[in-house]
């Protein structure tokens, strides 16, 4: 009888284990990754990159408006 000190479990019970471990890691990175990737806007051209002041703004709006000859 094979009595060793890892509680009988042969070496391809621990490999299995591991793998699992390995996999339920990366499981648990992915739904971070899915979660933080749920936190972004999913339409980013609604959100100016750079903000503008109220004064910057309302001359733009005045210039799209704005007919030239």
């Amino acid at each position: 009888m094979e009595s060793q000190g890892t509680a009988g479990l042969s070496t391809a019970a621990l490999v299995a284990i591991a793998c699992n471990t390995f996999v339920a890691f990366l499981l648990l990175l992915l739904c971070l990754i899915v979660y933080r990737a749920c936190m972004v806007p999913s339409s980013p051209e609604s959100l100016p990159v750079l903000a503008l002041s109220e004064a910057e703004a309302q001359q733009m709006s005045e210039h799209k408006y704005l007919l030239t000859s």
